[in-house]
């Protein structure tokens, strides 16, 4: 396994009702630990760990001796949600088999945590670790793969990758049950989902089982990759997201990092609906609404015919700028594209302001496209857009008054707005107060 470094990790089991447990481990063999059972049969208690570095084994001793070998110091980072955090090299992505080959990380570890569900919070779970082989990464998160091969090779660190997802499952089920039933908006939303085939969808079934018994392993931070399964009731999607991530910090006890990737534009959705670009602009909300995260745009390297893009590399890559950036002090690392900041209104424009748009914006193959108005009969209509260094200026003397802009706001959109590092700016809308 991996553990994480330089820190108080927490090792936990089962005993007899007063069996005294020694703990020693091989990084620092003159300190012993010491912890008794208590009367509900568990234990627990805080070890150090050092800087990066290993192979090393801890050895616990009570009525009966485990010796855990093998074990590495690193960074250690858990990744959930659906389909596209849980999609493999196996099931098709980019370079499959060169990607495969190559895999050859000895210092890498995955552990996955298989699918099941549980009506209350358990305590065991079924799962092991594996050393990153090719045979190994075969069927390992492919997104996971990519970020942690991303940190490992420019920190020069062991890396550990918990991974727990389930394709086609809705926020919800990843979100305890007694939250979601005392949030009046959240149990609403609940009560919308309808059963599938391919898996659950009450609130806290995936969290009880596949969530809770991880708690309280030590983890850097969390990367989340879900919200295809919400498209159908979007609009409270960011507060769920938020919920999700203050109790998921609230549980493990302190405020790790949770960056996730913004869904991808897809035909599927639907033509006669926004919701998928309801659910993206949800997710860019978000950051303004819970500090300590990130989020990164997928809209150029998506797949309009295929809701599992095949580019997982750059995803994998993108969320791993987001840890180097700011995890790991590397800050020559350009970690986000364009996000929505403010608007001006000047006479017949609007100027649109963004973030980490300081080196300038770029129009990628042609003119600026996909920016929209609505007029004043309620129907939304192309607008001419063009970049002045960092901002955004719109020509709006056709409608007066402006009632609303938006930016790549089709369930298959394909927009084209940069920032100088190459990473594209999220789809939002803006609805002005009335004048």
């Amino acid at each position: 396994m991996v553990l994480q470094q330089n820190t108080d990790v927490t090792i936990w089991g089962w005993g007899k009702p007063n069996e005294e447990i020694k703990i020693t481990t091989s990084w620092d063999p003159g300190k012993e630990y010491s912890v008794s059972v208590k009367n509900q049969s568990a234990w627990s208690i805080d070890i150090q760990t050092p800087p990066p570095g290993g192979p090393y084994k801890i050895i616990l001793k009570g009525n009966n001796t485990i010796e855990i070998k093998d074990i590495l110091i690193g960074e250690v980072w858990l990744g959930s949600g659906q389909s596209n955090m849980e999609w493999a090299a196996s099931m098709n992505i980019n370079n499959a088999e060169e990607e495969k080959n190559n895999a050859n990380f000895p210092e890498i570890r995955f552990y996955t945590s298989l699918t099941s569900t549980a009506d209350t919070p358990q305590q065991l779970q079924t799962g092991k670790w594996v050393v990153c082989t090719p045979e190994n990464m075969w069927n390992f998160s492919a997104l996971m793969y990519f970020f942690g091969r991303e940190l490992h090779q420019k920190l020069k660190v062991p890396v550990g990758l918990v991974h727990s997802s389930w394709g086609g499952t809705p926020i919800e089920v990843w979100i305890p049950e007694p939250i979601i039933r005392n949030d009046r908006w959240l149990n609403k939303n609940a009560n919308k989902l309808e059963p599938v085939q391919w898996g659950p969808h009450e609130p806290g079934k995936a969290y009880n089982a596949m969530i809770h018994p991880l708690i309280p392993f030590k983890i850097k931070g969390v990367l989340w990759y879900q919200g295809e399964a919400n498209v159908n009731h979007p609009f409270q999607y960011a507060h769920a997201l938020k919920t999700l991530i203050h109790s998921w910090r609230a549980l493990w006890g302190y405020d790790f990092s949770f960056y996730y990737a913004q869904i991808a534009p897809w035909n599927g959705y639907g033509k006669n609906n926004v919701r998928g670009a309801i659910i993206r602009d949800q997710q860019r909300k978000v950051l303004d609404l819970t500090a300590n995260t990130g989020m990164i745009v997928t809209s150029d390297i998506g797949d309009l015919e295929d809701i599992h893009p095949g580019n997982k590399q750059d995803a994998g890559k993108r969320l791993a700028a987001w840890a180097l950036h700011h995890d790991y002090s590397m800050k020559e690392i350009t970690f986000s594209g364009p996000l929505y900041k403010s608007y001006e209104i000047e006479k017949n424009r609007i100027i649109i302001h963004f973030n980490y748009s300081e080196e300038g914006l770029v129009a990628r193959d042609g003119k600026l496209k996909e920016f929209e108005i609505l007029n004043d009969k309620g129907k939304w209509i192309s607008l001419e857009a063009n970049i002045r260094g960092n901002i955004v200026e719109l020509n709006t003397k056709s409608i007066k008054p402006p009632r609303a802009i938006r930016y790549g706001y089709r369930n298959n959109s394909n927009p084209n707005l940069f920032n100088e590092a190459g990473l594209p700016a999220s789809c939002f809308e803006i609805v002005f107060n009335s004048r």
